[in-house]
């Protein structure tokens, strides 16, 4: 079928309704951490226990994205699209209303629960409306919409979140929601449900190595970026000496790495998957050893935060892996990857969370982030390996 002849406004379009998703999702995601001291006071809790609500959202990321991928199974790409944003308006939605701590602790779960099933199924569909060697270029268009939130949608909700109220923060990402399912009716190609998709056919892609392989790459190797993101604002203020006015300026550097790094990536990855991987994964160890040396110096620490943005990439590049190694089952992988990323969310703030508290000083994140971003390499090296010998014995077999 052709696809483009399929959607109202062209692939184009169809891209930017599955990129205000992400940017819907990227904003509630990442803004709040920003509105935490808000909420916190109102809902009468200390902010340490209000971080729960940031947990509880992650945990419904890492729970949703195989539940709903493998429940959704036999539904069209385009209606379980539709279901996950309605599912995120509501979460948000009622998160703008909460009464309560554990009310709250409850919405941001149900937030949380469709945004790795959300990534995955707008992924595998902005892969199908392009020629296989443009697949990555599409996934990063999509993802577009996440990098972009975190240089201007979570600006705009803390500022919106001080000016009338942290509760219309949540409010605008449930109509952001709203107007993505609008846009997804409107413009999606009407596509029909896999014959052979079962519950149990996207449970078959976990007997695969090379899917694991990818998604360890993914929770470990992507934590090196979590792991200095994290305090960056804190090292900003207690090493490179400079007024929280500044740190703004710096996180956007690192959200226009992203982006930049979304948009020129894919294009190499469309080439060669397994390098492009690679690459990054080496560029993200060096540009995070350079951090603890950058970090005395305003101007040295903003260009390092672009580059180790750059490095962010990964996250398409392992989509499109994906696509390839899990065979017909592609619903479950693709949305386990985000339950890898924020796998690897938890484990990078956590490691250098130690490494400051064993008293190794606020620049030794970017140590610890090296050390994850080689460890996925080395993964990457026995996903490597395995694949070439698994080549070799289908060449073999092929010959006897």
């Amino acid at each position: 079928m052709d696809q483009q002849s399929a959607a109202p406004g062209g692939i184009g379009f169809v891209l930017f309704a599955l990129a205000v998703g992400s940017f819907a999702i990227g904003t509630t995601e990442f803004a709040t951490m920003s509105l935490l001291p808000y909420f916190a006071a109102d809902l009468r809790i200390d902010e340490p226990t209000a971080g729960n609500v940031i947990s509880m959202y992650a945990l419904g990321v890492v729970v949703g994205a195989p539940v709903l991928a493998v429940l959704t199974a036999r539904m069209a790409r385009r209606n379980v699209l539709l279901l996950l944003m309605a599912l995120f308006a509501v979460g948000n939605g009622l998160s703008g209303f909460a009464p309560s701590y554990r009310w709250m602790l409850a919405f941001r779960f149900l937030s949380g629960f469709p945004h790795g099933a959300y990534f995955g199924a707008a992924a595998v569909m902005a892969a199908s409306l392009v020629p296989f060697n443009q697949r990555t270029q599409a996934v990063g268009k999509m993802f577009l919409g996440l990098t972009i939130a975190t240089v201007l949608g979570v600006p705009l909700a803390n500022w919106l979140g001080q000016a009338v109220g942290w509760r219309w923060s949540f409010g605008v990402v449930a109509a952001l929601a709203i107007a993505t399912f609008v846009l997804i009716a409107w413009c999606a190609p009407h596509d029909r449900p896999d014959p052979k998709a079962s519950p149990l056919h996207e449970l078959s892609a976990l007997m695969r190595g090379q899917v694991w392989l990818t998604l360890a790459i993914g929770a470990i190797g992507f934590g090196g970026l979590f792991a200095v993101y994290t305090y960056t604002a804190t090292t900003l203020m207690e090493v490179t000496k400079v007024s929280a006015a500044f740190v703004p300026v710096v996180l956007a550097a690192f959200g226009l790495g992203l982006t930049i790094g979304n948009l020129v990536i894919p294009r190499f990855a469309d080439r060669a998957v397994m390098p492009t991987a690679g690459g990054l994964l080496i560029w993200s160890a060096v540009a995070l050893a350079a951090f603890p040396f950058a970090a005395s110096n305003i101007w040295a620490v903003m260009i390092d935060a672009f580059l180790i943005g750059l490095g962010g990439a990964l996250g398409v590049v392992l989509q499109t892996r994906l696509m390839d190694v899990s065979g017909e089952a592609q619903a479950l992988p693709a949305a386990l990857n985000h339950s890898a990323f924020n796998t690897a969310n938890a484990l990078g703030p956590w490691l250098g969370g130690l490494a400051i508290s064993a008293g190794y000083g606020w620049t030794s994140t970017g140590w610890v982030g090296c050390a994850l971003a080689l460890a996925g390499f080395v993964i990457w090296l026995v996903a490597v390996a395995f694949e070439g010998k698994g080549d070799r014995r289908a060449a073999r077999s092929a010959e006897a």
